[in-house]
């Protein structure tokens, strides 16, 4: 498992754990019950704070990607294929708004962005 922090970018360093250990999960590179590093030992990699990394267990388990076991530690959730296929929409509609946000910057209508859409679908 492979975690960046990136002190520069505004994003709070819990978030960012969240945010790379969920896609690791989503995308299949951190398999359905792989044991996840301990909280202090994720901390000590990460030099940072237990507190932080514990945040970011915290708010993965409560999203249903990651279970933990007292005395034994955090693991991979079961894949829940709906929970992911609404993560993935989310992402979806996040994108979509910034697409409408750039058409109109540039003066695209909608039969415009359609037309781009369709012109992308037929090349795959």
């Amino acid at each position: 498992m492979t975690i960046l922090i990136d002190n520069h970018s505004g994003v709070p360093i819990y978030d960012q754990i969240f945010t790379q250990i969920k896609s690791q999960i989503i995308s299949g590179s951190l398999p359905e019950g792989e044991p996840l590093p301990s909280i202090r030992s994720l901390a000590k990699d990460l030099r940072i704070s237990v507190i932080t990394t514990k945040r970011a267990y915290d708010e993965l388990e409560a999203a249903g990607f990651i279970y933990t076991l007292p005395g034994k530690g955090s693991f991979v959730s079961p894949r829940n294929t709906q929970l992911i296929r609404e993560e993935n929409l989310r992402e979806i509609e996040l994108h979509m708004a910034e697409i409408r946000r750039l058409a109109a910057q540039c003066g695209l209508s909608a039969q415009e962005l359609r037309e781009m859409y369709h012109i992308l679908e037929d090349e795959t």
